[in-house]
Order: structure tokens, then C-alpha cells, then sequence
């Protein structure tokens, strides 16, 4: 099976529009996809997912913060029309407007000009602002050379535009995911930069809130990782997601269905659909 269940589109920060990327899927032998854009649905109002041979799992990815840290949970196999999936991205997209405009003003007070407009030129619309849109702005400005320096010297984490407060927490974000028919899976783990005992914390807290997923593999990753994700979902009788985190066809450390095999102990999320 080629299962790919993290991936984004325009409707986010992604490269590809839906039918695009559903295109690209295709191309790629993928059994089983679910994208899940950063807070929102949009992707799935541009689907005719009858017309497709691949099995589609309906999903987001969801944005919260965990003790001052911006922590990511996609929900898969939602409901699109459910109230409370409804409610999360109502909820998730003012904050993500209101955020981009705490951002703007900062950047401005480092001699960065215009950059709601500048990010809202790159963005699909006003509640899907993200600071990905304002690096590409950066990029635009000649501010820095690729939107790598701008994460690096702006945008990412401790940084001026790393702004997380206008999140829900963990809890509210898998409250919403549950009650919409749906199962909360803990997005690329490694990528928090967490300690042991401070990963080991966020895990435990997450399972006691509802959580049922573990992100096992992230894009192309190194198999030591991948034995080590696989152990923590193990131990703590999670199971096994995975997903390339595509967002750009030329980005090859997140390819679009070239995800690795799950180690054999792990108890594949897909099961559930098959």
C-alpha cells in the first residue's frame, strides 16, 4: 500500500491546486490520500472524489500550542460537514488572520514595509495568511535571498514572526477532530525540537487528551528516526501515521507518496479504513 496521509495544496501554503495534486497522486500509484491543509476544508470543495481511483481519507491539519510551543495535529477521516469541524475551522481561521496581522507589525517595526499585502498576494485568501506567504514576501522584497534565511532570521521558531498565541490547545484541537467522526494524529514529532523527557511529556499529554495517532514517518527521513518514532507509538499504544508533508513538487525531502514502509511492529492508522 502507498499511503500518504499529510499533504498540502493552494488551499494552504501548497504549490499544487487540489485536482493538481489528486493529478500527481495518481501518477504515483497512491492507494490511500488525505490532505490536510493548515486549517481549513477548501481543498475538498474542488474534489469530485468519485472520478478517482485513489481512496480519499478527508483530513486537516490543525494548529495549537502546547506549553508556549506551536504543536501541529492532523485529524483524519473527519467529518467535512460536521458542526464541530466547522466550528474548529471558523475558529482556527480567525486566529490565523489575527495572527498574520500581530506579524505584519512587527516585521514592519524592523523596516519591512507592506507585508500583510505583500503575504495576502501569495496567500489564498485572508484566513489562510501563513508565515509561509510572508517569507515568500521577504523573498519578493529582497529582504533575504530564499525563504530558507527567512525562517532562519524572521519567521522561525524564537524568532520576531514566530507568534503561537492564538491557538486552541491541544485538548480543544482533538475535541474537534474526535467529535467529527475523526482521529487525532501527532504531526512529524521530530520536527519540535524537543527533548526527550519534553517529547515524552507532549505524548503523554496528548494520548490522555483523546490523541490515537502517531506521525511514525515524516518525508523522507532517516531510518533511525523512523525506529525510534516507531518504539514511542508502540509504547505508548498509539498507531502508526505517516505522510511526506508535501507541498512543492521540487522539494524532494517531501515527495508526494514516496514515503518509506512502517517498521513491522507498528500498528498501521489505515487499518481502520481498508
Amino acid at each position: 500500500m502507498n499511503i500518504d496521509f499529510h499533504c498540502h495544496t493552494t488551499a494552504s501554503d501548497g504549490s499544487l491546486s487540489p485536482l493538481d495534486l489528486l493529478h500527481l497522486a495518481l501518477e504515483r500509484d497512491i492507494d490511500m490520500l488525505s490532505i490536510t491543509d493548515h486549517d481549513t476544508l477548501d481543498a475538498y470543495r474542488q474534489l469530485d472524489q468519485t472520478a478517482s481511483k485513489i481512496q480519499i481519507i478527508p483530513g486537516i491539519e490543525l494548529s495549537s500550542q502546547w506549553k508556549k510551543r506551536g504543536v501541529h495535529i492532523v485529524g483524519l477521516n473527519i467529518g467535512l460537514s460536521s458542526p464541530s469541524i466547522l466550528e474548529a475551522v471558523e475558529r482556527q481561521s480567525n486566529s490565523r488572520r489575527e495572527r498574520a496581522e500581530i506579524i505584519a507589525d512587527k516585521l514592519e517595526r524592523l523596516g519591512f514595509t507592506d507585508c500583510l499585502a505583500g503575504a495576502l498576494s501569495f496567500a489564498s485568501g485572508p484566513n489562510q495568511i501563513g508565515r509561509p506567504h510572508f517569507a515568500k514576501h521577504l523573498v519578493a522584497i529582497g529582504a533575504v535571498s530564499n525563504i530558507q534565511q527567512a525562517f532562519k532570521r524572521y519567521l522561525g521558531a524564537g524568532k520576531t514572526g514566530d507568534i503561537k498565541d492564538q491557538w486552541a490547545t491541544p485538548q480543544q484541537v482533538i475535541s474537534w477532530i474526535r467529535d467529527s467522526g475523526g482521529v487525532a494524529v501527532l504531526a512529524h514529532p521530530t520536527k519540535y525540537k524537543l527533548t526527550r523527557s519534553k517529547l515524552t511529556e507532549l505524548l503523554t499529554d496528548f494520548k490522555a487528551a483523546g490523541g490515537e495517532g502517531l506521525e511514525v514517518i515524516s518525508g523522507a527521513q532517516v531510518p533511525s528516526v523512523t525506529r525510534d518514532m516507531a518504539r514511542l507509538c508502540r509504547d505508548f499504544e498509539f498507531e502508526a501515521s505517516c505522510g511526506s508533508d508535501f507541498h512543492a513538487p521540487n522539494q524532494q525531502w517531501a515527495a508526494l507518496g514516496r514515503v518509506a514502509p512502517l517498521p513491522d511492529y507498528c500498528t498501521p492508522l489505515w487499518h481502520r479504513w481498508q
